[in-house]
């Protein structure tokens, strides 16, 4: 089948070594981003299985009733970004992998990475050292400080774990079940959200973005933060109120900030507010970017073409369309 593949920045995919999984298949990977709906109509006119690395292509309606090839998008996660009524409609199965008890150890071990850089100011430090100025700063030691884990999930908990190991006093914050389910794991959990921003000296958020969590973080929590906290974000931007995370440093609550998400994605202005202050840290959205990671998602990816083309298509989001876009022999 003709198999097209979306947004590999660095032409990874073909190198993994899941990729075996489509021998026999035509594939064809882009390696830039393109958004513009003739340009994908386009590039996609024959294709017949679609692949998305997670949320880098919008795929809507306008795009999917111009696809009259297009029967399966095989991806993983969440999938804010496509139109599923129209996938449904024009008979396209989404088959998208939810993976909820697989913990991402890439997200949890950036966010972890982050929050030691922005303590240390270590990116700060190295290019003082680069730009041949020597020291530039004192940075501050996390050890016997609270770390606060706003979303007890599959990367929330393995943070929780990492600040454990580095003598923090770790503090969650969830909605009350998961709370409960905190405590069962012997964790401590805070009494409010707005208690929660006042005590920790870092918070970082760990949920996916639905219609219950998106804004969830208000401005109101981040101006309790303290002047020397540190506020960690690696899964989306619209978790928090819009334009709250510039507004509160602007204003020096919390004092630091590391990101790897952005409202908008790709992000290439180097004008945008976070990608000039001095007290950010920010990253490309690079949180599940790892080898080990993509051969993990991949796998999954292609495993659910292969069972398309076997005629049993497996994580299916849309089942009403089954009947009539089985793959022909």
């Amino acid at each position: 089948m003709r198999i097209t593949i979306l947004d590999d920045y660095f032409d990874t995919i073909r190198h993994l070594p899941c990729f075996s999984k489509l021998a026999g298949h035509e594939v064809t990977i882009w390696n830039d981003h393109v958004q513009d709906t003739d340009a994908l109509a386009a590039r996609l006119a024959k294709t017949e299985i679609l692949v998305l690395i997670r949320e880098r292509t919008r795929i809507q309606a306008p795009l999917l009733d111009r696809l009259a090839h297009l029967r399966l998008i095989s991806q993983r996660s969440l999938y804010p970004h496509i139109d599923v009524e129209a996938c449904t409609r024009n008979g396209v199965i989404l088959s998208s992998s939810q993976h909820a008890d697989s913990p991402s150890y890439a997200a949890a071990e950036l966010t972890w990475g982050l929050a030691l850089s922005s303590a240390r100011d270590i990116p700060q430090q190295a290019a003082s050292l680069k730009a041949g100025a020597w020291q530039c700063g004192v940075g501050a030691t996390l050890r016997g400080k609270i770390y606060g884990v706003h979303g007890y999930g599959r990367v929330g908990r393995e943070v929780a774990k990492y600040a454990r190991a580095f003598g923090m006093d770790v503090v969650i914050w969830a909605r009350e079940a998961t709370r409960a389910r905190a405590r069962q794991d012997g964790w401590r959990t805070a009494e409010s959200q707005d208690a929660f921003y006042a005590e920790c000296d870092v918070v970082s958020v760990h949920m996916r973005l639905v219609d219950a969590t998106r804004g969830i973080v208000k401005a109101s929590h981040l101006a309790r933060m303290k002047p020397t906290a540190i506020f960690l974000n690696t899964s989306r931007a619209q978790l928090v109120e819009p334009g709250g995370l510039v507004a509160a440093l602007r204003a020096g609550r919390p004092g630091k900030a590391a990101v790897d998400v952005f409202e908008e994605e790709p992000l290439r202005d180097p004008a945008h507010p976070l990608l000039t202050m001095p007290n950010v840290v920010a990253t490309p959205h690079i949180g599940f970017v790892s080898k080990e990671a993509f051969e993990k998602q991949f796998s999954e990816i292609f495993d659910q073409i292969v069972s398309f083309v076997a005629g049993s298509p497996t994580n299916v989001i849309n089942p009403e369309v089954l009947a009539r876009a089985a793959p022909q022999p």
